[in-house]
């Protein structure tokens, strides 16, 4: 019985490795993904800058950076 249960687990424990290494060969982004992923960031960043340097924003944030400071009066 010990030899059928040892075979049995050993045979799962197999399984499992083997599942474990292909998961591993396809985990992760390759190189090109990372490049979108940082040209994505980058031009987001950009269009972020353009809004919140804008007149229109930027009088606004300084309006509540303003009243801030001044105790929200």
């Amino acid at each position: 019985m010990f030899k059928a249960v040892r075979a049995r687990m050993s045979a799962l424990v197999g399984k499992a490795l083997g599942r474990a290494r292909v998961a591993r060969r396809d985990a992760g982004m390759v190189t090109s993904e990372y490049a979108m992923g940082i040209v994505a960031a980058v031009a987001f960043a950009v269009v972020l800058y353009k809004v919140v340097t804008s007149g229109e924003v930027s009088a606004e944030l300084q309006d509540i950076v303003k009243r801030a400071l001044d105790g929200g009066a």
